[in-house]
């Protein structure tokens, strides 16, 4: 199974120009002396998340039978609003298929922007949306077992290293993969000396166990939905990132819920940004386990903004 190349990831940025956000790196000056952090917040682009470049730049390859047939996919929210936001930008049907108790916010967005969204058992929004495909002839676009959108998704590692060339480690939240995959085929590339780690919850860490084995490992729905990271509870990575992964990625590391709540607080009343759960993960990493991380030059991706208000000013207010 080949791996994306840092050749496509430029020609996804090419392909996304003017379709995405170029997020800045804020510098954090909050964090420990010994361990400089920067935070990229993917929060600030028009959908609340990265999952935006790697729908856009799936979208952007459809030919015009493709786009006539329309897009299908299977999300816990942010890839479903992504694909949703490239579609309509791209004048294409979108049908998404979420998971029963998937975040209303993020279930009425994608709602909002035109899609068909369809509520199953989370055990079942896969094999539901490849009915759809048979049903209809619509195109997969999966959200993150896949090239183009693992290419898309590389360019956010594209702008840290022209940003921050020097730097010394990404921390990247892990769910399916994608993220992390095309981070690393970037930052590696331009970047050879810096480390790529990607972090999960404690309760959803399926990756750092198959990491330390050396093979995929698979946890049950039941184990990884008590986390409160709703974005990171897919289980396993997919194929195509777990060979990225393998290749790549210099570690994996877990944390806390404690710590996830704790990150959303830091990040919103020192850095004034407003994290979900998933996407505070990777700072939740630099507050709690710095002895899993090395010391200097640090970037947090923060992956995603688009967090329940309820459960925001809950985890504000605790």
């Amino acid at each position: 199974m080949g791996l994306v190349t840092i050749e496509d990831v430029r020609a996804a940025a090419e392909r996304i120009e003017g379709k995405v956000t170029r997020t800045p790196l804020l510098a954090c000056t909050w964090a420990p002396a010994d361990r400089p952090l920067w935070v990229k917040a993917e929060s600030l682009q028009p959908t609340g998340v990265f999952k935006q470049r790697g729908a856009c730049n799936a979208v952007a390859l459809l030919d015009a039978g493709q786009r006539r047939r329309g897009v299908v996919t299977h999300s816990s929210g942010n890839h479903a609003r992504a694909l949703a936001w490239a579609a309509r930008d791209a004048g294409v049907q979108a049908r998404i298929v979420m998971p029963e108790g998937a975040p209303a916010v993020k279930v009425d967005a994608t709602r909002a922007l035109g899609a068909e969204v369809v509520l199953v058992p989370a055990a079942e929004r896969s094999a539901v949306a490849e009915r759809i495909v048979a049903e209809t002839g619509a195109v997969l676009v999966p959200p993150y077992d896949d090239p183009a959108v693992i290419a898309g998704q590389g360019t956010v590692g594209l702008e840290i290293a022209a940003d921050l060339p020097d730097v010394e480690t990404v921390l990247v939240p892990v769910s399916g993969g994608g993220l992390i995959s095309g981070l690393a085929v970037a930052v590696k590339a331009l970047c050879p000396a810096a480390r790529v780690v990607g972090v999960e919850p404690e309760l959803a860490g399926d990756l750092a166990a198959g990491f330390a084995a050396g093979e995929r490992v698979t946890w049950p729905v039941e184990q990884t939905y008590r986390t409160i990271a709703d974005g990171l509870r897919v289980s396993p990575v997919g194929d195509l990132p777990w060979e990225h992964i393998r290749a790549l990625v210099d570690d994996v590391v877990t944390v806390s819920e404690d710590a996830i709540r704790e990150a959303m607080r830091r990040l919103a009343l020192e850095s004034r940004l407003v994290a979900e759960p998933s996407g505070a993960t990777a700072v939740a990493a630099v507050l709690e386990v710095p002895d899993r991380l090395p010391p200097g030059r640090t970037v947090a991706v923060l992956s995603g903004g688009n967090v329940d208000p309820g459960l925001f000013a809950s985890v504000m207010c605790a």
